[in-house]
């Protein structure tokens, strides 16, 4: 299964926003951003000039690495993405927000999306009763997703949700923090997802 493997917080840099890739990190002094706010790189700091084609590419890998996804299956996102009724844009974030690793990350089960993934991975969440270690499932209206009872009592498990209780949850998530639950009640509008990009652009790109 692949995966990116290098250093995360220049993905920050390059996009010029936090992606929040880091977990509590990127809410302190430490984050990347806040100690160099320009591109990695010997010209980094210079000036850049902005084609139509870099504002395509810009949104697409901001996106694409928001999520955590490779270029292949992002491509492949969007292939189902113009095959659903609605606009192809709205259609691709909603398919990256059903994900069942970000599902947890808005959950607050996890810190980060990296971590959500890595703990689907092994296997700590079922949905609908039954253990489901694919990071990419998409998880569909209705469906309820949680903890497995084993999972729960461990002592990683009980500082995650102590440290994430106070966590905004997304309107589309009904979440019992009692029971380390939660169904998924619909699919995520746009207007749900808090994702600075245009992704028209993203549209733009692949439609050539």
């Amino acid at each position: 299964m692949a995966r990116y493997t290098e250093a995360v917080c220049k993905l920050c840099r390059r996009e010029g926003q936090k992606l929040f890739l880091k977990g509590e990190r990127c809410y302190t002094d430490k984050c990347a951003i806040s100690r160099r706010a320009y591109a990695p790189g010997q010209h980094g700091q210079g000036r850049k000039k902005t084609s139509e084609y870099g504002l395509q590419l810009r949104a697409k890998q901001m996106t694409r690495r928001f999520y955590g996804v490779l270029e292949g299956q992002f491509h492949h996102y969007y292939e189902m993405a113009t095959n659903m009724p609605g606009k192809a844009g709205d259609n691709l974030l909603i398919l990256l927000e059903s994900r069942l690793d970000n599902v947890v990350y808005r959950c607050g089960w996890a810190s980060s999306r990296a971590e959500a993934r890595q703990l689907v991975v092994h296997g700590h969440f079922t949905v609908n009763g039954k253990k489901v270690d694919i990071p990419s499932y998409l998880v569909k209206p209705g469906e309820l997703v949680a903890i497995k009872d084993k999972s729960r009592q461990s002592d990683k498990f009980k500082a995650v949700l102590e440290a994430n209780s106070a966590k905004p949850v997304p309107k589309w998530l009904d979440v019992d923090a009692a029971n380390a639950q939660a169904k998924v009640d619909a699919l995520p509008t746009r207007e749900d997802i808090d994702l600075e990009v245009d992704e028209t652009l993203i549209v733009e790109l692949y439609s050539k």
